[in-house]
């Protein structure tokens, strides 16, 4: 009886509250697991950037080891350090000790603006173009001496020599040759100098690192040719004194053969306006004749 008076539906306690943990769990479930997945989406991101920060570390470090490799390759050069002294001016350069002549040029012309054609670097002499500085035994410290002007300076000087060495060449075609005028022959026969310098017929040579001597001046004195190319200066010397040129105020360079002796020149520098002014020399070897043009007059060139 007591079974057939209780109602249909009865609810058995607990079955409520365990329905509801049961979707609190899946409700916790899935935000652990939309939690996770952030967790993770972050997680990648942050992986991605610091793979993208270690590539990048890494390119920089590529170019910075690249620099380092270039410097390295230069410094495995040997370098000199010189003073290169130019119009009073004083410039401190380091080059690579293997450098030519040529590129020394080069790098004065970086620094003082003279094109290479127009300079005289002298370094014991003359510096070559084709040899290494190492061939010619430049230290560091060396101090490389350079000679020249701008292109407008050297015009502004040359224009009136050149039209003087066309007019006294003019002159001279006229006359007859020098060796047998009265004034030369006084000289000329005396003979060669015993201690004259020996001569290359033929040949054209740059101008020797030590005077030329053994010649005769107008007198039949012993004279000696120096020429200061760190100076800018020929000094004429005799026994009794030596007269320091300027090369830019000297006008002009005549020379001839001597004849039965054409390996020899007789030269004169014009000293002054006319051919009064000139400064004879005998027994001048004809391989420094062309040298001595070049160099007096400012006629640059490579050696």
């Amino acid at each position: 009886m007591a079974a057939a008076g209780a109602p249909d539906e009865v609810e058995e306690p607990g079955m409520d509250t365990d329905a509801q943990k049961l979707q609190l769990n899946c409700v916790d479930a899935e935000a652990e697991t939309s939690s996770c997945s952030s967790a993770s989406s972050a997680a990648a991101a942050t992986a991605k950037g610091s793979l993208q920060a270690d590539q990048t570390q890494g390119a920089i470090a590529s170019a910075q080891a690249a620099v380092s490799n270039g410097d390295d390759a230069d410094a495995e050069k040997e370098l000199v350090d010189l003073k290169i002294i130019w119009n009073k001016n004083k410039y401190d350069v380091r080059v690579p000790l293997d450098s030519t002549g040529a590129e020394l040029k080069r790098k004065i012309h970086s620094i003082t603006g003279l094109p290479p054609a127009m300079q005289k670097v002298m370094f014991k002499g003359l510096l070559p173009e084709e040899k290494t500085l190492r061939e010619i035994r430049v230290t560091s410290g060396a101090k490389i001496m350079v000679v020249g002007s701008t292109i407008n300076d050297v015009l502004a000087v040359n224009t009136p020599k050149d039209a003087a060495q066309q007019e006294a060449k003019a002159e001279e075609s006229k006359k007859e040759p020098l060796c047998r005028q009265k004034q030369h022959r006084k000289v000329l026969d005396k003979g060669k100098p015993e201690d004259v310098m020996p001569s290359v017929k033929g040949a054209q040579e740059r101008l020797p690192t030590v005077p030329l001597s053994g010649m005769y001046n107008k007198t039949g004195g012993k004279v000696r040719l120096t020429f200061k190319l760190e100076q800018d200066q020929l000094w004429i010397g005799t026994k009794e004194r030596t007269e320091k040129l300027p090369m830019g105020s000297i006008k002009n360079v005549v020379s001839e053969p001597i004849e039965g002796h054409e390996d020899y020149h007789m030269m004169a520098f014009q000293l002054g306006p006319t051919e009064a002014s000139y400064y004879w020399v005998y027994w001048v070897p004809t391989q420094y004749v062309d040298a001595i043009k070049d160099t007096v007059l400012g006629k640059w060139q490579y050696f």
